[in-house]
């Protein structure tokens, strides 16, 4: 498929998926959120895929959301008035825009989704929905250059995206009330200091040390092992009881010993690299165990 709004490139599994608006500073529109769902949904069913880097093309990551556009710049109907029944009637994967979801939100649920390790290198502006939808990456890697802000309270609007989410389990509820109700932009270092960013880059070296770090997460790794402990870290973190982790715990850890964790050890003893056969695309029955 070849999108408009987006550049796809894999080499040695990594999946670089660069928002390629540059002359508008990647700005975020209806058309993005739809391409970057389909994406991620592509990436994690692509057994060519073993991880994704997302970042921008140009001097920005993303500006936020493309305000020159006639009507209401968000894509929502104006004409309709939905109800929390009406969003919980809804599928949580719907794929399709119907002028209600917020179309960051469906971005970060198919990132969410993802079997696949996600990095962000934020390679500069990243602002709103820019900011928002690199908190379901699992690394956040930033540009020295990288400015990022929860700026919607300047625009008398909410956080959206799953933000509310997010932030509060990456970096605290105190420090995600002091971004989100300030609305201020910070730099990198207020971003390192805050933890929502791994680490800080020169620019010229912020996509091959994401690079790097993604071939960490897939050199040697089982596809299916991955994608559970990613889902399982995600999932399972979030649950009121850690009995409901041991319960996919379980499930996961005996699924893969009798599949690609019998090779894992057969390696290990004889001293050699694994040759894992599972693909992420044929997951155990069991998975996905949890649907919105």
């Amino acid at each position: 498929m070849t999108y408009k709004t987006l550049a796809w490139n894999v080499e040695d599994r990594i999946l670089v998926l660069r928002l390629n608006r540059p002359d508008n500073l990647n700005a975020f529109t209806v058309d993005m959120a739809a391409e970057l769902v389909d994406a991620f949904e592509r990436a994690s069913e692509d057994d060519g895929v073993g991880a994704v880097i997302l970042t921008g093309e140009g001097r920005a990551f993303c500006a936020g959301m493309d305000l020159d556009r006639e009507g209401n710049v968000f894509g929502l109907d104006e004409a309709q008035r939905p109800t929390l029944d009406y969003m919980r009637e809804q599928p949580a994967d719907r794929s399709e825009s119907d002028g209600i979801r917020d179309e960051g939100g469906r971005v970060t649920l198919a990132i969410f989704q993802c079997k696949k390790p996600v990095i962000a290198a934020i390679n500069g502006a990243a602002v709103g929905v820019g900011a928002t939808m690199t908190l379901a990456a699992d690394i956040r890697m930033a540009s020295e250059k990288a400015r990022m802000g929860f700026v919607f309270g300047k625009l008398g609007i909410t956080p959206e995206a799953c933000s509310t989410w997010f932030l509060p389990r990456l970096v605290g509820m105190q420090q995600a009330l002091e971004w989100v109700l300030s609305a201020d932009i910070f730099d990198a270092a207020e971003g390192l200091r805050g933890g929502l960013f791994r680490s800080i880059h020169a620019p010229e070296a912020l996509l091959d040390e994401a690079k790097a770090l993604a071939r960490k997460f897939i050199a040697g790794r089982s596809p299916v092992a991955v994608a559970l402990a990613r889902q399982m870290m995600w999932r399972n973190s979030a649950e009121r009881h850690p009995v409901e982790a041991h319960r996919v715990d379980s499930l996961a850890m005996f699924y893969t010993s009798i599949a690609d964790g019998k090779e894992g050890v057969a390696a290990f003893l004889a001293k050699r690299d694994p040759d894992f056969s599972g693909r992420a695309s044929e997951m155990p029955d069991f998975y996905p165990w949890q649907r919105g």
